[in-house]
This record gives C-alpha cells, sequence and structure tokens, in this order.
C-alpha cells in the first residue's frame, strides 16, 4: 500500500505579504475608543435606504440580544452573564456618534467586535438606525383597558 506525502494544511501562510509591507485595517485608522468617541462623525446621511440598511443589520446582529427595539430583552439576554445595554434611553442617548461607531467596531466589556462582520459603511447605518429607535416616542407602558 502507497502512503503519500502528509498533507500540513498551514504550513505557508494563508496570505504572503510582500516584502517590507505591512498590513491595514481596510483603510480605517488605528484609534481608541477615546479617539472614536471625538474625532468620528457619522459621514452618510439618514436616507431611506441608510435606515432600511441600518435596520436590517440591526435586527440580524443586534436585536438577540439588544432586542428588537434596543430596550436590551432581546430573545437571548436571559442566557448571558451580565443584561444587554438599554439603547433607547439613559446614558445611550446622549453618547456621540464616533463611541457607539467604536464600540460596534471594537466591541466593549462583553460585547464582541463586530469589525469583521460590518464594514464602515455598514456600522454607520446601524448607528443612524440605533438613533432613530431613540427619536421614537416611548410606548405606553399602561395596558389599555
Amino acid at each position: 500500500m502507497f502512503r503519500g506525502q502528509a498533507v500540513q494544511p498551514l504550513s505557508v501562510a494563508p496570505r504572503v505579504m510582500p516584502v517590507d509591507t505591512m498590513p491595514v485595517n481596510r483603510g480605517e485608522p488605528p484609534m481608541s475608543l477615546e479617539e472614536m468617541t471625538v474625532k468620528m462623525k457619522n459621514p452618510l446621511k439618514p436616507t431611506p435606504a441608510n435606515l432600511d440598511h441600518g435596520k436590517f443589520l440591526f435586527l440580524t446582529d443586534c436585536a438577540p440580544c439588544h432586542g428588537e427595539s434596543g430596550d436590551g430583552n432581546g430573545p437571548v439576554a436571559h442566557l448571558l452573564k451580565d443584561h444587554p445595554k438599554d439603547l433607547i434611553s439613559g446614558t445611550s442617548k446622549v453618547l456621540p456618534d464616533g463611541y457607539i461607531y467604536g464600540v460596534i467596531r471594537d466591541g466593549i466589556m462583553l460585547m464582541p467586535s463586530y469589525d469583521d462582520a460590518m464594514s464602515p459603511n455598514e456600522r454607520w447605518d446601524v448607528v443612524m438606525y440605533v438613533r432613530s429607535l431613540q427619536n421614537q416616542p416611548p410606548a405606553s407602558k399602561t395596558a389599555s383597558r
């Protein structure tokens, strides 16, 4: 019986960088959350298309924890160690757009990074959609009789 040479996956790096070069981060400069909070402003306009795309991304990636309305009561919230942040009231309303963008990009505490899951424009679409949720009038807490 003939036994061939063993295959060694990843014995060669999957991406060989040219000599004397460094990888870059998708055109975004490396910044701390503090720098993003101060320096970054949303370059996109809140068009219906951008808001719809932000809503789609929010419902896909954010709503499982934060809930469809952003109140922190998503369907998996009870499984998490700490309760997800309420995005529609409290301090979230006064945080700059750059801070929210930075948290989506890099994650914070128990929230994971979505840097590889969303492009920069998609993260800004989500920021716009979160702002639209914050600007909606609060739902009545009293049950109708």
